[in-house]
């Protein structure tokens, strides 16, 4: 799949709407690590029939191991996550136990690796609520609503 930065950037900004804004958790205690998810589906607004999904996926035993993200789905070709916004429940190369967000850049797809395998430190999430909440606000998702963590002192050193 050829996909650039230019279109990257289009899928972000286009607007979006939960076409099922009262997805319920489903508990997946078998799964290792065992997590309850939901999922939204996320058409484009308009007429160009972009669809997404939204996923939210926490840990039930860890509240800090959380992801929550988004990924284009076209009708012609193998889906794509465009970002993830995780928890700070691990190390991912010089972020450590911080959250974090990935997004897909065209040149991690050129060179094969995961689209979305960069990713940078953030203060602007602790809860996956949080996490969600911003990415409606990144990828201009209406449709739901979610809480964002209130303003709090910033995480101590590790």
């Amino acid at each position: 799949m050829t996909v650039t930065d230019d279109t990257l950037d289009r899928l972000r900004t286009m607007p979006k709407r939960v076409a099922n804004p009262r997805a319920q958790w489903v508990e997946k205690p078998k799964s290792r690590p065992a997590h309850r998810q939901r999922d939204f589906q996320a058409p484009a607004s308009g007429d160009d029939g972009e669809r997404f999904s939204i996923f939210q996926r926490q840990n039930i035993a860890d509240d800090d191991d959380f992801s929550c993200g988004i990924r284009w789905m076209p009708r012609d070709g193998k889906s794509l996550i465009l970002a993830r916004y995780n928890g700070p429940s691990h190390v991912h190369g010089d972020i450590v136990y911080r959250p974090h967000i990935h997004r897909a850049a065209e040149k991690a797809i050129r060179e094969g690796r995961k689209p979305e395998s960069k990713a940078e430190e953030t203060e602007r999430y602790s809860t996956v609520d949080g996490a969600l909440a911003c990415l409606l606000d990144d990828f201009n998702v209406s449709g739901i609503k979610a809480d964002r963590d209130e303003e709090r002192l910033p995480l101590p050193p590790p």
